[in-house]
């Protein structure tokens, strides 16, 4: 039984994989040290509303940085396997609220996931959703520009990860 509320869309999404001749240890450590982790203190400063504050801080911080990750690989443990896998979560508060405040359902994608990972073979790639194509689904220009930018900063630091 569907609610009165309930919808739902279907969209089209690119998704991007960037492989690396490089172990999965020094394209994560590469990564690494071009991305640095968010400071968590941006959070603190908004929770006693230091709004101001934290913009300026935001504005002179790198244009991505990584949130969160988690080992993916360990995961696989429970099926007897044995992979490498880290899930990053990437992008900008700064950027992120670009987007929310023309359409607040692009929170939903702010930061961009991206996976890096080692396959059986010993191969080694990023993978991830194209950004301006997962924001495109609100037909905004506004959230269109910022999530080009972000495709491209994007693309830029995992290729030199990757290289």
């Amino acid at each position: 039984m569907t609610s009165q509320g309930y919808s739902k869309q279907t969209i089209s999404v690119e998704h991007v994989t960037i492989r690396s001749s490089k172990s999965f240890d020094a394209v994560k450590t590469k990564l690494e040290s071009l991305l640095p982790r968010i400071d968590d203190g941006i959070f603190t400063l908004l929770r006693y509303g230091e709004a101001e504050r934290a913009l300026r801080e935001l504005e002179a911080s790198p244009p991505i940085m990584i949130f969160g990750l988690r080992n993916h690989g360990a995961l696989l443990a429970i099926a007897g396997l044995r992979r490498r896998a880290v899930q990053y979560d990437i992008g900008n508060p700064l950027t992120a609220s670009k987007m929310t405040r023309h359409q607040l359902s692009a929170g939903l994608y702010a930061p961009i996931r991206v996976l890096l990972r080692e396959d059986s073979e010993g191969g080694v790639a990023f993978e991830y959703d194209r950004p301006a194509s997962v924001f495109g689904q609100f037909g905004d220009e506004e959230v269109d520009r910022v999530a080009r930018q972000l495709d491209s900063n994007l693309q830029s630091k995992l290729e030199e990860a990757a290289a």
